[in-house]
């Protein structure tokens, strides 16, 4: 979908797309009016880009491109099974699938045959710089500058040779929770309509948290893991004492924590923040209990105790299971 807050007034089309952005900055104000107005403030006021500059992205050197996959080795091995299933989803002529890194720097491009030396015109191609720095507002730089999911559709874009293009990219977080890179698709075919945007927003994000999930697995493959949350998007390693060893984006937000502070899994959820060692105890025994089946000499026999003092913790605590004799 297109973010509305990216929307802008004054779209007279016999006013060229330079004047437009000059004259809908003329205000100083105005970068507090939407997020594309931030935007082309950015690029013309901080970067100092002229919005009808004919030069065309970019390239990376294939020395520095080749360094530069060299530090996303993790990110390329999780993203290509997703982006070869994104590929196939949206497969339509005019139609491009990108992996960028961090810095705005296309690793992965998925698309028809056909469209290969269309895309390569654009500067839609692996070695690309897209940053916000160089290009302006765009769909690969703004998402990582803002780091939300967005689209910048034709016109929305800082340099007048970019609007034939409708960008649509959504980040990638890495497990500690910072932007690792984004997954975009880009159109250059001039009948997309909001309809098809708004269904590549919700494919684009979808991509992106598969990725994520992947490169989280992938960190703590030994590790327990647990999620929470719509979909499980909030995940958790826990070690063999249910220490949080690492906790990814999604789960950071949505118990506003870290996993820097020996923070346990039960401490997290209870309400105070600290678990009772009195119900940690308590829980204990009632886990092992239901491991061996109610059998309380077995669950002793497990836990490295008597029977007896078995049976005084299980009244101290004030359990109410029913067990086996």
């Amino acid at each position: 979908m297109i973010d509305k807050s990216l929307a802008y007034s004054s779209r007279r089309e016999d006013v060229p797309h330079a004047e437009r952005i000059y004259n809908s900055l003329r205000d100083e104000s105005a970068s507090g009016r939407s997020a594309l107005l931030a935007s082309w403030m950015r690029s013309l006021r901080h970067y100092g880009l002229e919005p009808d500059t004919q030069r065309p992205p970019n390239q990376l050197s294939g020395g520095e491109f080749y360094q530069v996959r060299e530090r996303n080795a993790a990110l390329l091995l999780a993203s290509a099974p997703v982006l070869d299933r994104l590929a196939l989803a949206v497969r339509r002529p005019g139609y491009c699938v990108l992996l960028t890194d961090p810095h705005g720097v296309t690793l992965e491009k998925r698309c028809d045959v056909g469209d290969e030396d269309t895309f390569a015109r654009w500067g839609l191609t692996p070695a690309m710089l897209w940053d916000e720095a160089h290009e302006g507002t765009n769909g690969i730089g703004t998402c990582l500058a803002e780091d939300r999911a967005l689209t910048i559709h034709r016109d929305q874009h800082f340099y007048t040779r970019n609007t034939p293009l409708s960008c649509t990219m959504a980040p990638i977080h890495d497990p500690q929770g910072r932007v690792a890179g984004g997954v975009d698709i880009s159109i250059c075919d001039q009948e997309s309509d909001g309809r098809a945007i708004a269904l590549l927003s919700l494919v684009v994000e979808d991509a992106a948290r598969r990725i994520e999930r992947r490169l989280f697995s992938e960190l703590f493959s030994e590790r327990r893991i647990v999620s929470f949350g719509v979909d499980g998007q909030a995940l958790f390693a826990l070690d063999d004492d249910e220490v949080i060893v690492g906790a990814n984006k999604a789960a950071r937000v949505m118990f506003r924590c870290c996993n820097d502070s020996g923070v346990t899994l039960p401490d997290l959820l209870s309400v105070s923040g600290h678990e009772n060692p009195a119900h940690a105890a308590h829980a204990a025994i009632q886990r092992m209990l239901k491991r061996c089946g109610g059998n309380v000499s077995a669950a002793a026999r497990e836990l490295g105790i008597s029977r007896a003092t078995l049976h005084r913790k299980i009244k101290r605590h004030s359990s109410t299971s029913v067990v086996a004799p």
